[in-house]
């Protein structure tokens, strides 16, 4: 996205390449456990493996055509392209369930209408939209350090849902996950809006992206104080009607929704991204992750599933007052003027 926006459209096709290379390695590392599983008698999880490792390569990859759609700002198709692949491949899987409870055959149906999705999007927008042969030579650089300081982020976001189900069992994981889906639904939501940003952050020098930084925080912050007041007011009575069963889930949901208040430091994120700050955000993702797994190793054994919230949402502001420092930080280096 950021080189497009920048005009280096011709980086898209390496980039597609090298991430087929890389998810080569995630192929294979599926196919080491479903030969590990063979060898343990275990069919059902040695087919499993089997079959996610012939599509793991293209999957994600050819995702990356809506990178060169955002990247030219054609959000509305983009969008289209979202909404259509959302219908067809549940669709598709939902048809798969009635047809059969085959665990194999449901997961084929999933993975291969997503990639035949992808790649159907992906002919469809190198014709209608083909990039020009203008690379920068960064791209791939700078992709795989965004790759490689998200590794323990990605660690972090499941640990918590690990210590759940090895100190308190299934039931708990599943009230756990009831209760922060809401919120972190509302987080991708505005997450993806703020994305729409990215280009027009990577296109304009960092003293112009700072100056209206400030007043996009401000505007956002307001919004989304009164879109958790409104969260807080509504979610008594949906939850009540949708998961009755999950009654004890509702006081964790109304606290986790704290963290909806915080949505705006992606704004600051997507600065140092637009700019390649790599050394911040190397900084960055390193420090919340550590944090957040020290506190769910610590708070989880302790207080069960309060403690797992109560880490998620202490996270949330220390990552706040982080992200906000290295952008201040990375500002003054700069010498802007505010």
């Amino acid at each position: 996205v950021q080189a497009v926006a920048r005009g280096y459209e011709g980086s898209f096709i390496p980039a597609l390449k090298t991430k087929i290379r890389w998810g080569l390695f995630g192929g294979l590392a599926s196919l080491i456990l479903a030969g590990y599983y063979y060898f343990q008698n275990n069919l059902t999880l040695t087919i499993a493996f089997s079959i996610s490792a012939a599509f793991l390569p293209f999957m994600d990859s050819f995702g990356i055509y809506d990178a060169l759609l955002q990247g030219k700002k054609l959000f509305d198709i983009s969008t289209k392209y979202y909404i259509i692949s959302q219908i067809i491949a549940i669709a598709s899987l939902i048809f798969t369930l009635f047809l059969t409870k085959n665990l194999f055959l449901i997961l084929l149906a999933y993975f291969a209408s997503w990639t035949l999705l992808r790649f159907i999007f992906l002919k469809i927008t190198l014709k209608k939209f083909p990039p020009n042969s203008q690379q920068d030579p960064q791209t791939i650089s700078y992709g795989k350090h965004l790759s490689l300081m998200d590794i323990i982020g990605a660690v972090a976001s499941q640990i918590d849902k690990v210590l759940l189900f090895h100190y308190l069992g299934p039931a708990q994981v599943a009230i756990y996950s009831v209760a922060i889906a809401p919120p972190e639904q509302i987080k991708t939501i505005l997450k993806k809006t703020s994305l729409l940003i990215l280009p027009k952050f990577s296109k304009r020098n960092s003293k112009d992206v700072r100056r209206g930084i400030r007043r996009k925080i401000t505007i956002s912050s307001f919004l989304l104080i009164f879109i958790f007041l409104l969260y807080l007011w509504f979610s008594c009575y949906l939850f009540n009607i949708f998961f009755p069963v999950y009654s004890k889930a509702l006081f964790y949901l109304q606290l986790y929704a704290l963290v909806i208040i915080l949505v705006p430091k992606v704004l600051f994120r997507l600065f140092l991204e637009s700019q390649k700050k790599k050394k911040e955000l190397y900084i960055f993702n390193f420090l919340t992750s550590i944090i957040k797994i020290f506190l769910l190793i610590i708070l989880v054994p302790k207080f069960n599933i309060l403690g797992a919230i109560i880490s998620l949402i202490f996270t949330e502001f220390l990552s706040y007052i982080f992200i906000f420092t290295l952008f201040f930080y990375s500002s003054k280096k700069d010498k802007p003027s505010w």
